[in-house]
């Protein structure tokens, strides 16, 4: 499929074969391009667009289908963050959306798709109390066929599927991370 993502690993405009979700430490310093490199060796993967994340994969993924399109999450918000004002003290905290669109669209299609999810992220942020449009270190990434389609925003069926999707696997997503996190903080 064809891939458009600000990734750390195979970020940007190329074909992927697919993604992963890489959970490191939450003190983690390395060098993010030799340890994706690795992982992505490490899991016999080739050619995969690679986020990472301190939030525990295997307790906060969440995925959810609307229409064309379904919904990767993985949720961590220690650090929230609003576009435009000075960001807080550095934490580890990210959310990562990968959205696997079975449509063929254009490339600008993948742009629109990813400024309709994140407007999909900002309202479920806001409409779930948070006071962040998301954090200082968010990762998304459209996968799609290469295609004629051209548009993605809420006025269309791709967006509405979107931003459903988005809402339902982000709304998940944190919910199971607010509940990781209580437990770790209980006695």
């Amino acid at each position: 499929m064809l891939s458009l993502s600000n990734a750390p690993h195979r970020g940007g405009l190329t074909k992927a074969s697919g993604f992963f979700f890489m959970m490191v430490p939450k003190d983690y310093s390395g060098d993010y391009r030799e340890d994706c490199q690795a992982f992505e060796g490490e899991n016999g993967l080739e050619n995969f667009v690679g986020f990472m994340t301190a939030a525990d994969i295997e307790k906060v993924l969440s995925i959810a289908k609307s229409g064309s399109v379904t919904a990767y999450v993985t949720a961590g918000i220690t650090n929230p963050a609003t576009a435009g004002e000075e960001p807080p003290p550095w934490r580890p905290g990210t959310i990562n959306i990968a959205l696997v669109i079975e449509d063929g669209l254009t490339v600008g299609a993948m742009a629109n798709a990813i400024m309709t999810a994140t407007e999909a992220k900002t309202y479920t942020l806001l409409k779930l109390g948070y006071n962040a449009t998301g954090t200082t270190s968010d990762g998304i990434g459209v996968f799609a066929f290469k295609g004629e389609k051209e548009w993605a925003g809420t006025a269309t069926e791709l967006g509405i599927n979107i931003g459903r999707a988005v809402r339902q696997a982000l709304e998940e997503s944190l919910r199971k991370w607010e509940e990781t996190r209580r437990a770790s903080d209980s006695p």
